[in-house]
């Protein structure tokens, strides 16, 4: 049975994790690994975390991780994450952003048809459509950036074409490449671009899984802090793309973000 590890990274959060753990406990796809990677909370988010594992422990399909200690931010958390993974796939679930339907990962496992693929075969990423809901759950449009039909480490020039947590990524690739922590805010962008450029080094293709696989939430870290961001990203996308092509782009990105809303990632 193929395994899918999600990592949740969590600081403070009782307000909204919540719907994340609950969504991740009704999957009806039994092969669940979760790892709640949190940064020594002390509102009630750990009791909630506490709560759900319980719960989950007493269902027997999911296998649920605690760890909390503190931490240098949420790239670090992530890197924490990954050094335990033991799934097949992993994908990060941040508290607030959850799986839109109770089949969302049986769905996945179909449309891939990761249970036909040898264990070498298996596609590198697995990426679908994002949507964006409020802070209280409700769904409030697609995200901005749909992903392409056909991805490759190239396709991130013209931005963040798959939101984070719609990238599943092959986890005996993915545990090999740590967050790039000097970023504070576009970590994920240069890791999910490291990651295809290895998948195609490998040879390994890119699934397009077609359907909605995430609801991420508005409001975040790089939208709080949109310049620093955009700086960031500059800095990424000049190191993969070159600096000509990441110019031009990124003078597009501030035309765009000046004529339209924002949305992190």
């Amino acid at each position: 049975m193929i395994r899918f590890t999600i990592i949740t990274i969590t600081y403070n959060a009782e307000a909204v994790v919540e719907r994340t753990l609950q969504s991740v406990l009704r999957q009806t796809y039994e092969g669940v690994e979760h790892l709640i990677i949190d940064g020594a909370s002390t509102d009630g988010t750990l009791a909630m975390a506490q709560a759900y594992k319980e719960q989950s422990d007493a269902c027997g399909n999911h296998k649920v991780i605690i760890q909390s200690e503190p931490d240098h931010g949420i790239y670090d958390a992530m890197n924490k994450g990954l050094t335990q993974v033991s799934g097949d796939y992993i994908v990060y679930m941040n508290a607030g952003d959850f799986l839109p339907d109770d089949n969302t990962l049986e769905q996945i496992v179909h449309r891939c048809k990761l249970t036909e693929c040898p264990s070498e075969a298996l596609p590198g990423v697995l990426y679908g459509n994002t949507d964006i809901v409020d802070s209280n759950g409700q769904y409030l449009h697609p995200r901005r950036l749909q992903p392409p039909a056909t991805l490759t480490w190239r396709s991130f020039r013209h931005g963040m074409l798959v939101c984070h947590q719609a990238f599943y990524a092959r986890a005996d690739i993915a545990k090999n490449l740590q967050y790039d922590t000097r970023y504070r805010y576009s970590a994920d962008v240069d890791w999910c671009i490291r990651v295809m450029h290895e998948c195609e080094r490998m040879g390994l293709p890119l699934y397009n899984i077609g359907i909605v696989v995430a609801n991420y939430t508005q409001e975040g870290e790089t939208t709080r802090h949109h310049g620093e961001s955009l700086k960031e990203r500059f800095d990424v996308m000049r190191r993969h793309y070159g600096f000509f092509s990441t110019a031009m782009m990124h003078l597009w990105f501030v035309i765009r973000s000046l004529t339209g809303p924002r949305h992190r990632h």
